[in-house]
């Protein structure tokens, strides 16, 4: 099989993730590229229009004085700052917890083709099922990596195991784990060859159940998202804080009511928006995990483990993105 003259997969463009470097001071306070104003700026040229319209009128309303004094605010601020805080923590332990997952199936991809060294190969038929093995363990990455984003995967497995292989594994509930299957299998036919010790094949077999654990771990990240209920309540907690503000600052700050109300609308409404980016963090948006980059990764370190001499390159940041 020449996976190499076949192609690299290659997923939509905005599968990516942003690698900036910190700019100055001055930069840092204006830079867009990386920052989820974008996303919220209609919310806060909403609130920040209310702000001035309610300067003008000194706050009135269908001419009846809305008085409201900075106090509740203040209180209200306090507990929504500290609830989206602890919202926002919960979606980066989420975000984390799959870096390390993704490390992890890096981690044991690389163990695996270091142990398939340890294969006795005697013709030609049995180094292929060896190489067989490793592309096997690529197409896992991929097949993970597609089931997560809810992509095709067919094209990327007929790549590495073939078009009848890929037909019979994609008719699975879950293909990765069939894949993993196929190579347990591997390795207790070998063993019952004398081809691979059994204690090395009981270690072989520890890094797919690594593997398994991997998926696992993702799937119960993808399927168990932060409860609705509690998104909801933060969502509209902050467009009532911030679109009842000016009536409580107009008469304290005067002219300057819109520029702070703009400023908190900014901080409430993006830390709501980074909260909800981060937290399925093998979507599609900016700041989700470089899915693609990691697989290239797995694809060169066993198509190297593999004896392919033309390797792909890493996948590069372009514009500061990499996907």
């Amino acid at each position: 099989m020449n996976v190499l003259a076949s192609g690299w997969s290659r997923s939509p463009w905005w599968c990516r993730l942003i690698l900036l470097d910190r700019p100055n001071a001055f930069g840092l306070f204006f830079a867009v590229k990386g920052s989820v104003l974008p996303r919220i700026a209609s919310s806060i040229a909403v609130c920040t229009g209310l702000a001035i319209l309610v300067t003008l009128t000194h706050g009135l309303l269908f001419s009846w004085k809305v008085t409201l004094t900075p106090v509740p605010f203040s209180l209200m601020g306090l507990a929504l700052a500290i609830f989206l805080g602890f919202r926002n923590s919960t979606a980066y332990d989420r975000f984390w917890e799959a870096r390390k997952l993704w490390g992890e199936l890096i981690h044991q991809s690389r163990n695996l083709a270091r142990q398939q060294a340890w294969v006795k190969i005697d013709s030609p038929e049995q180094a292929q099922e060896s190489r067989l093995v490793l592309f096997r363990t690529v197409a896992f990455a991929h097949s993970l990596r597609c089931q997560l984003r809810g992509l095709d995967v067919k094209d990327d497995l007929t790549k590495w195991i073939g078009t009848e292989e890929q037909a019979q594994i994609t008719a699975r509930v879950s293909p990765g784990n069939e894949l993993l299957t196929r190579n347990t299998q591997v390795f207790s036919r070998w063993v019952r060859e004398e081809r691979l010790p059994f204690p090395l094949a009981a270690e072989m077999d520890k890094v797919l159940a690594a593997l398994a654990g991997v998926q696992a771990g993702c799937e119960r990240i993808a399927s168990t998202p932060i409860p609705f209920a509690y998104t909801l309540l933060l969502h509209r907690t902050a467009y009532m804080y911030c679109l009842l503000l000016p009536f409580g600052l107009v008469d304290v700050t005067g002219l300057m009511t819109p520029v702070v109300v703009a400023i908190v609308s900014y901080t409430f409404f993006g830390l709501d928006a980074l909260g909800d980016e981060i937290e399925q963090p093998f979507g599609v948006r900016p700041h989700h995990l470089p899915l693609d980059a990691m697989c290239r990764v797995i694809e060169i370190d066993l198509l190297r483990a593999s004896g392919e001499k033309a390797l792909p390159e890493l996948l590069k940041p372009v514009d500061g993105i990499i996907r």
